[in-house]
C-alpha cells in the first residue's frame, strides 16, 4: 500500500473515533434511583398517610407506627378527629359530627328567621284566614257588600248633533240590493263624466251619499252622482254598515 493510501485509512479512522465520541457526550445519563420510575416511594407515602389518619406515630425512633384501618367506621372515626383537631378554633368533634359514616358536618349557620311583613296579605292562608273569619262571619260581610250595591238605570243616549241630515246608516240597513243593481231610472247622456266631475267636489263617498240624499235622493239625482241609478252616490257602499249591524 502506497503512503498516500495508508494516509488516507489512518484519516478515516481518526474521524470514526472522533465520531463516536461525540455521541457519547450527547447520550442523557440514566441516573441509578434505586427505585421503579413514577412510583416515588408512593406506597411507602401512602402507607405512612394511612397510619397517621390511624393515630400511628409514624417517623419516630423507636416508635410501632400503627396498622392500617380496619374498617370503614375507623377511617370515619380517624377522619373526624384529624378533622377537628387541625381546624384553627374548632369546637369538640362530637359538636360538628354525627359520628356516623359517612360523616356530615352540622350547618354553621343558623336557620333563616321567619319574618311576617304585615303588608303582605295572608288570604291564601288557610290556617290564617280560618283562626279570624268563621262561616257566619262571612256570610254577614257579603250581605254588607250586597248592601253597599249601587243599580244604575239606563239612560237614553243623546240626540246625535247635525241631526237634519240624512242618515247614512240608516239608509244603508232599510235597503238590501248590492252596489251597483240599477233600482231607479236615469235620464240623459253622458252620465259617467258629469258624476266623475260632480263626485270630485266630496272628500268621501259618505258626505257625497249625504249631500245626494238630502238633495231628492235616491229616487232624484239633481247633481248626477248616480248614473247607474242604484241609490249609492260616487261608488258608496253600504255593506260594511251591513256588516257592522249583524256581528
Amino acid at each position: 500500500m502506497s503512503r498516500t493510501g495508508r494516509d488516507f485509512m489512518t484519516a478515516r479512522v481518526v474521524f470514526a473515533a472522533l465520531t463516536l465520541a461525540a455521541l457519547s457526550a450527547c447520550a442523557p445519563q440514566v441516573p441509578d434511583s434505586g427505585q421503579g420510575v413514577g412510583f416515588d416511594n408512593s406506597f411507602e407515602a401512602q402507607r405512612q398517610r394511612d397510619a397517621a389518619l390511624a393515630g400511628g406515630e409514624v417517623g419516630v425512633p423507636g416508635a410501632t407506627d400503627a396498622p392500617l384501618p380496619g374498617s370503614p367506621e375507623d377511617t370515619a372515626a380517624a377522619t373526624t378527629r384529624i378533622l377537628a383537631e387541625t381546624r384553627p378554633g374548632a369546637p369538640d368533634s362530637a359538636e360538628l359530627n354525627s359520628g356516623v359514616a359517612p360523616v356530615q358536618a352540622s350547618p354553621s349557620n343558623p336557620a333563616p328567621a321567619t319574618i311576617n311583613n304585615p303588608g303582605i296579605s295572608d288570604e291564601n292562608d288557610f290556617d290564617a284566614v280560618a283562626e279570624r273569619q268563621t262561616i257566619e262571619s262571612d256570610a254577614a260581610r257579603i250581605e254588607r257588600n250586597r248592601a253597599q250595591y249601587e243599580v244604575v238605570q239606563p239612560e237614553a243616549l243623546p240626540t246625535r248633533q247635525g241631526g237634519e241630515q240624512p242618515n247614512i246608516v240608516a239608509f244603508a240597513l232599510a235597503t238590501s240590493h248590492p252596489k251597483g243593481q240599477s233600482v231607479y231610472a236615469r235620464a240623459g247622456f253622458g252620465g259617467e263624466g258629469r258624476a266623475a266631475r260632480n263626485c270630485a267636489d266630496y272628500a268621501s263617498p259618505d258626505l257625497a251619499q249625504i249631500d245626494f240624499l238630502a238633495r231628492g235622493g235616491p229616487t232624484r239625482d239633481r247633481r248626477g252622482l248616480d248614473p247607474d241609478g242604484d241609490g249609492y252616490a260616487c261608488d258608496w257602499d253600504p255593506a260594511p254598515f251591513r256588516t257592522a249591524s249583524e256581528g
